[in-house]
């Protein structure tokens, strides 16, 4: 069983009301192999909504920002702790996230400047899945061919 994110299996729940279809990771859902979520839509977030970025303020500290300047940091920590809960209760030890996303990006993520650079890191929900012993794969992944072979 995986945890996957919810866009990724056709779900249109991207920060733009759209999804970006992953044919394979569709099917494992279909399946009844994988559980799809959100992490911004169990925090309670609308969609559409403001784009999102993680940004490091002057202290250091990681915050996750819209692009009309709305820290939204508490709601991307509550989503995140959401898609460990829903991992946790049903034994998942791998998930395939959205690349780049301030939730769901993993090994890198955009820069916080809204201008399309990424920078190395993790989103919140892959962080925490990440720090949970969950292992995180992107759509992008060579070794996602685990997943499906």
């Amino acid at each position: 069983m995986y945890l996957v994110s919810s866009c990724l299996a056709g779900i249109p729940c991207r920060y733009d009301g759209k999804s970006c279809t992953n044919p394979k990771i569709a099917e494992l859902v279909k399946q009844g192999k994988a559980i799809p979520v959100c992490p911004e839509l169990l925090a309670g977030l609308p969609v559409p909504r403001p784009c999102c970025e993680i940004v490091v303020d002057k202290s250091g500290k990681k915050k996750v920002m819209s692009a009309n300047g709305e820290d939204l940091t508490k709601e991307f920590d509550n989503g995140a702790r959401e898609a460990l809960r829903i991992a946790s209760e049903n034994g998942i030890k791998k998930a395939v996230l959205k690349s780049k996303s301030p939730s769901c990006g993993c090994g890198c993520i955009y820069d916080g400047t809204f201008s399309g650079r990424v920078i190395p890191g993790n989103g919140k929900a892959a962080q925490l899945l990440l720090e949970n012993g969950i292992e995180v794969l992107t759509e992008n992944e060579a070794d996602m061919l685990k997943v499906f072979g």
